[in-house]
């Protein structure tokens, strides 16, 4: 059995929204388990993301960057990171934000950083960028066009019902992609060595 842990903050639901399709899609794979895990509850279960073979984040992009509530669990983490404790994990990411940009890719590169500094192995979108030519739609797959991680477009006068099923399926495809990577990356002694 493979384990995926999803951190995430939720200012307004959206975020939780998509943490919750990333873990279905993960659950979806034969051998893989999803938890959730809100951040405020990520110090009171830090054996379960100790123990988790992959770690996906999630937050709102807010003036550009991950929210006040991820930052401050970005810097719990760094008790992790002195112990060591997240090395040779698997990593990813996705965000949201009511703009179409709304500057999402600087929260995923803040992921992505926090990952490396933890020693973690990122894991891309592994999508094609969708809703980008004349025969496209905003049905597509990555409609929003990312590569790093997954990213949601969802209208700031709304709630999770503002969001695109498609973003829904993209992040479903994040957590199935984490998932067949974590089952993998458990056969590699890698994975194992400190």
């Amino acid at each position: 059995m493979s384990t995926i842990a999803i951190v995430y903050h939720s200012g307004y639901g959206h975020t939780k929204a998509l943490a919750e399709a990333v873990a279905k899609g993960a659950q979806a794979v034969a051998g893989a388990k999803a938890a959730l895990v809100p951040v405020a509850e990520a110090e009171a279960r830090q054996a379960e993301l100790d123990g988790a073979d992959a770690i996906i984040f999630g937050s709102p992009t807010y003036m550009g960057g991950v929210s006040a509530d991820f930052a401050k669990f970005k810097d719990w983490t760094s008790k992790r990171w002195l112990d060591g404790a997240w090395r040779n994990k698997l990593a990813a990411g996705f965000t949201a934000s009511a703009s179409w940009s709304g500057d999402k890719h600087n929260t995923l590169y803040q992921f992505v950083t926090l990952a490396m500094q933890h020693g973690m192995v990122w894991v891309g979108l592994g999508l094609p960028g969708g809703y980008n030519h004349s025969k496209g739609s905003a049905e597509d797959l990555n409609r929003v066009g990312a590569s790093i991680g997954a990213m949601a477009q969802a209208n700031a006068d709304q709630g999770v019902e503002g969001i695109a099923a498609s973003d829904f399926r993209t992040m479903e495809a994040l957590g199935k992609r984490v998932a067949e990577a974590a089952l993998r990356w458990r056969e590699e002694p890698l994975a194992k060595a400190a």
